[in-house]
C-alpha cells in the first residue's frame, strides 16, 4: 500500500478526517522508506487531490466532505455554529497539548459538552473540579478562562483564551486579576488579529503584564500540536 493510500484508509476509519496529531499517533511508518514520516504526512495531506484542509492542523478527504462538514457541524451558511466549531476545536488542541506536557488541564464548566471534533472537550481535560487555589473573588474570573494548565502544586502555569469573534480587552482583565502569580498569559486568535491585541495590550491599564502575555495565531498552535505529538511519538521509540 502506498504512503497517501494508508492515510486516506486511516481517514476513512475516522469519519473521513484526522487531526496531523492523530495521523502521527495512528499511522505505522515503520515501513517508510523515509528517515523524516511526519514531514512525509504533511506533505500527503496536503495533495489536493485527495484532500482538503478545514482548519490548521485538520484535514479531510475530498470524497467525504460534504459528510465531513456535517458530522462536525460546520455550515457556511452558519456563522454562529462555525464560530462555536472553531472555538471550541482550539481549545481541544491547547488541552490535548497541555495533557501531553504533563500538565492537569481544565476548560469552563459551560464549555464542557461542547465539541472537539466529535466528542465533548470534557472527555479530553483532564481534572473536573478547578483548583481553588486563591481567594474566591480570584477565582470566580479565573474559572471562565477558556484553557488552563495547572502544574502539579495545582497553580495555573498557563492560561489561554481563545479570541475568535470576542472581544480580547476582557481577556486581558482577566489576565491582570492573576498578575501576582508566576502564570504564562495566552490570547489565541487569528494572525489577523494581532494589530488589535498589540494596540490594547500597549495601554497603560495593562503596564503590569504586558511583558507577560504572548500572542498565538491559529497556525503557530497546530504547529504546536502537531510537534507536540511527534515529539511525544518519538519519545516512546528512546530509551534515555
Amino acid at each position: 500500500m502506498k504512503q497517501y493510500e494508508e492515510v486516506i484508509k486511516f481517514m476513512e476509519a475516522n469519519s473521513g478526517f484526522s487531526t496531523l496529531a492523530l495521523l502521527y499517533q495512528n499511522l505505522d511508518v515503520t515501513s517508510w522508506k523515509t528517515k523524516t514520516p511526519f514531514a512525509s504526512i504533511r506533505r500527503i495531506v496536503q495533495d489536493e487531490r485527495y484532500f482538503f484542509k478545514i482548519k490548521p492542523g485538520l484535514w479531510a478527504l475530498n470524497s467525504r466532505k460534504n459528510d465531513v462538514l456535517e458530522i462536525l457541524n460546520i455550515k457556511k451558511d452558519n456563522q454562529k455554529l462555525t464560530d462555536e466549531f472553531n472555538h471550541s476545536y482550539y481549545q481541544g488542541l491547547l488541552v490535548e497539548i497541555g495533557n501531553i506536557e504533563g500538565y492537569s488541564t481544565f476548560v469552563p464548566y459551560q464549555d464542557k459538552n461542547k465539541k472537539y471534533l466529535t466528542k465533548p472537550l470534557q472527555d479530553f481535560i483532564s481534572i473536573r473540579e478547578f483548583y481553588q487555589f486563591t481567594y474566591d473573588n480570584i477565582i470566580r474570573r479565573a474559572i471562565t478562562i477558556d484553557v488552563s494548565w495547572f502544574n502539579e502544586r495545582k497553580f495555573p502555569a498557563s492560561l489561554f483564551e481563545v479570541e475568535h469573534s470576542t472581544d480580547i480587552h476582557n481577556s486581558l482583565l482577566k489576565f491582570l486579576e492573576l498578575q501576582d502569580f508566576n502564570t504564562h498569559f495566552n490570547i489565541v486568535a487569528d494572525k489577523a488579529r494581532e494589530k488589535e491585541f498589540l494596540d490594547k495590550i500597549n495601554s497603560v491599564a495593562f503596564n503590569a503584564i504586558r511583558d507577560r502575555v504572548n500572542f498565538l495565531d491559529y497556525d503557530r498552535l497546530s504547529i504546536y500540536h502537531s510537534k507536540a505529538f511527534e515529539l511525544n511519538s518519538i519519545k516512546k521509540n528512546i530509551r534515555i
